[in-house]
């Protein structure tokens, strides 16, 4: 048995190790969340399962759910539901994760980090914003300065693929420098409160934990 659990968590680190989880990274001086957990008990149990023993349906978290339009929950419990690893409340951690890792890169021009993180669309659009960007000698000097809330914005299950939207309300201070380094426009005392709905997408029946961001709108 021990052997056993030690395979599966090493299985589960290598996993783990591919993108961090695309949600479950987060900057280094922060605590890594991992979206999709892979709970070795968990699988021994569904292992020693009779074969005529339906599986018990896993149901997400309500803290996260407190006064969620229906269709929300319905979405929430039908991935739940297909997929035994989502977890809203890790889910939540690593979207906060990758919400913070997505603006970084974009920000810095981070292209090869854009591009794992985000479906083809979306990064068509920050590759676009940042060949304009260097075209102009411009650069952006931002800072997340606090997350204030998070919580699922839609839920669905179309098919195999699981989307699912947040809403991030986070404090943003930017500043715009021309080549020279001179400001030209923004303030670093002065944060804005910004409204992100971003909806992340992921294969329910796919061997990794990978979510990647599929479509970014304003709150």
């Amino acid at each position: 048995m021990i052997v056993e659990i030690v395979i599966l968590a090493m299985v589960a680190a290598f996993l783990g190790l591919r993108l961090y989880s695309v949600l479950g990274q987060r900057a280094e001086h922060e605590e890594e969340p991992a979206v999709t957990r892979f709970d070795p008990s968990e699988r021994e149990a569904q292992r020693d399962m009779p074969a005529n023993k339906p599986a018990q349906v896993i149901q997400p978290r309500q803290l996260q759910l407190d006064g969620a339009m229906p269709a929300v929950e319905r979405g929430v419990r039908e991935i739940a539901a297909a997929d035994r690893t989502f977890d809203i409340s890790s889910f939540l951690e690593g979207a906060k994760g990758a919400y913070q890792m997505i603006l970084e890169a974009f920000w810095n021009g981070d292209r090869e980090t854009l591009k794992e993180l985000c479906d083809d669309d979306v990064y068509k659009g920050f590759e676009a914003a940042i060949s304009e960007r260097e075209a102009a000698g411009e650069t952006l000097d931002n800072s997340l300065v606090r997350i204030e809330d998070t919580k699922i914005h839609s839920a669905m299950l179309d098919g195999r693929i699981a989307r699912v939207g947040v809403l991030f309300v986070a404090d943003i201070a930017a500043v715009t420098r021309d080549k020279d380094g001179n400001m030209i426009a923004g303030s670093l005392d002065d944060a804005i409160e910004s409204r992100d709905i971003w909806t992340f997408s992921r294969d329910v029946t796919a061997a990794g934990p990978d979510w990647l961001l599929d479509e970014t709108d304003e709150g």
